[in-house]
């Protein structure tokens, strides 16, 4: 586990580079945008989507795919709408056995499938973790105090994993349970949209805890159809990645909602960003999984109301809260 691969150039993936570097590996990155890769390779900082960030010299990126797969572990961090393609472009280039760490958060709106279930199909044989927890980028690379989640139904290779990219100011907490990792790093992401709306709209902070705390229960209802155990929505994947991404601008999700509900178009404001709010698409997806799964998930279809139909905030508000009122547990049918 000394050579690790990144396949992807963004925030999150240039922060991974960071720390698998802080933990003695060797590091590649893989980037489609060749400024990027130039820039990481010359000036030692990816300016473009992680500015003002110094990267160690050691940390080298390419262009080539075959070239950043030539490695002991592969980190996959493309946008979850990508990550079909991009396991595609892989399929001639991994050795077997390569083990892959998926950290992509999201459901692929075509196929409602979640980011193992891409992989798994795309890319069968290979042992497949999942990487998914409270973390901004930004605190990652500046070695800032991170703990996260990686699981692995594979036993001894999420250990070797662990073992591999752990260092003390950035700890990982091994679990078997892909499943829930993978539902509450997806989930948190759209619920993070909807804290931002009640915040832009001046709702309050009961109304904020209120969407998180009965988001959670949306997200150990899917978690518990697709297989998931409820218990791991309680640690770093589940509660924790939520908490975070619901409290802070610094959450691409939380931040997107916040303009919403100020007032402002989606389309402009999406129009500034060179990094991707994965809430917008998940929403969609989501809402269609939890139809297929006949689960009852309606913050996250007021989401995608607004964000995706042009659904008038006030009035999806409104009619969540004319809703019958149930019991105040997680995994009740109805919220």
């Amino acid at each position: 586990m000394n050579k690790i691969g990144i396949i992807g150039a963004g925030a999150w993936g240039t922060a991974l580079a960071t720390a698998a570097c802080r933990a003695g590996r060797e590091v590649t990155i893989w980037a489609r945008e060749t400024e990027a890769v130039s820039a990481i390779n010359e000036t030692h900082e990816n300016t473009t989507f992680l500015p003002g960030i110094a990267l160690d010299p050691a940390i080298s990126a390419t262009s080539d795919l075959a070239h950043a797969a030539n490695a002991d572990a592969l980190v996959l961090v493309t946008p979850a709408q990508y990550l079909r393609a991009t396991a595609e472009a892989l399929k001639s280039h991994l050795r077997p056995g390569l083990p892959l760490i998926v950290c992509a958060k999201g459901v692929e709106i075509e196929t409602g499938a979640l980011m193992n279930e891409i992989v798994e199909t795309v890319l069968p044989g290979h042992p497949l973790a999942v990487l998914s927890g409270p973390t901004f980028a930004a605190e990652v690379a500046r070695e800032l105090p991170t703990a996260i989640t990686l699981a692995c139904e594979n036993i001894e290779a999420g250990k070797l994993l662990v073992t591999a990219l752990s260092t003390p100011r950035f700890r990982i907490y091994r679990s078997e349970d892909v499943i829930g990792a993978e539902v509450g790093g997806a989930v948190k992401n759209v619920l993070a949209i909807a804290c931002g709306i009640v915040e832009g709209r001046g709702y309050g902070d009961n109304a904020r805890a209120a969407i998180i705390t009965r988001g959670l229960a949306e997200m150990a209802r899917l978690s518990t159809a697709k297989g998931g155990r409820p218990e791991t929505l309680m640690g770093l994947s589940g509660i924790g990645d939520l908490t975070l991404t619901c409290n802070a601008m610094q959450s691409r999700n939380y931040s997107l909602g916040v303009a919403l509900g100020g007032g402002r178009a989606l389309d402009e404001i999406l129009g500034e960003r060179q990094s991707v709010a994965e809430g917008v698409d998940t929403a969609v997806a989501i809402t269609d999984l939890a139809g297929q799964l006949n689960i009852d998930m309606p913050i996250c279809h007021g989401v995608d109301s607004i964000v995706n139909h042009g659904g008038e905030i006030d009035a999806t508000v409104n009619a969540l809260l004319a809703r019958p009122v149930g019991t105040d547990s997680p995994l009740d049918k109805q919220s």
